[in-house]
């Protein structure tokens, strides 16, 4: 399931991509089939290794181009261990919002960024996320859990002060906003509540099989209650 997209943010053979706070993996893996060089980076090692696991798969079964390489880095994005203007495109996707000092991150993937490369940043969107917060406190009052609701107004201009310049947003997920809404209503650690199971159910439906109905659906429902904002921005060229 990607959040970012990309046709608006290309990723062309032999590019330098970082996935700052990768998580799971879900942009790196895009971004190595499309032929990136692919740098997963990422405070939890575990999952960390999951990636490493899946990179490695995915090279066995040829899902990796000639011009696609991948590694992982474990790091804290407030103080990454790369050199000035050293990727293309860098993608921060749901990580922001668990950052106490997030203007440090943004800082730091502003200057990792090559001069004309693209920066794609998605969290949570502020109305259905409040909705999140007013039905659960256990939604996010937990270790790693978000310490912020972000406007993406807010979040654009922030972003801009650190020298980057936006071109692009949009908002994403729309079908997942209800599931959080049910799991918070009923305790998001309730798995087996029969709504909560079979809704569950549809969103995996729709993201194996994606079929028209549900696709049609959500793009139609993104701009009203997309449950991701996502912003991209480009860092202005030398002269």
């Amino acid at each position: 399931m990607l959040t970012v997209d990309f046709d608006r943010f290309p990723v062309e053979p032999g590019m330098s991509v970082l996935d700052v706070g990768c998580g799971q993996g879900r942009h790196s893996y895009e971004a190595l089939r499309r032929g990136g060089d692919v740098t997963a980076f990422d405070l939890n090692e575990d999952d960390l290794a999951e990636v490493s696991t899946m990179f490695g798969a995915m090279d066995a079964e040829g899902q990796v181009p000639a011009s696609g390489a991948y590694r992982t880095v474990a790091g804290d994005a407030r103080q990454m261990p790369f050199d000035d203007a050293s990727f293309d495109r860098v993608i921060a996707s749901e990580v922001l919002e668990h950052i106490v000092d997030d203007e440090s991150a943004m800082a730091e993937i502003a200057r990792v960024t090559k001069p004309g490369g693209l920066v794609a940043v998605t969290v949570p969107r502020y109305w259905p996320e409040k909705i999140c917060w007013m039905l659960s406190t256990p939604y996010h009052e937990v270790e790693g859990g978000h310490v912020r609701i972000n406007k993406g107004s807010d979040l654009t201009k922030r972003l801009e002060r650190q020298g980057l310049e936006a071109f692009g947003t949009h908002h994403a997920h729309a079908l997942h906003s209800p599931y959080w809404w049910l799991k918070c209503a009923v305790g998001v650690d309730n798995d087996t509540n029969p709504a909560v199971k079979a809704y569950h159910r549809l969103l995996v439906w729709d993201m194996m099989k994606a079929p028209a109905l549900t696709r049609t659906a959500e793009k139609a429902l993104n701009p009203v209650m997309g449950k991701s904002f996502v912003v991209y921005l480009r860092k202005p060229a030398q002269a």
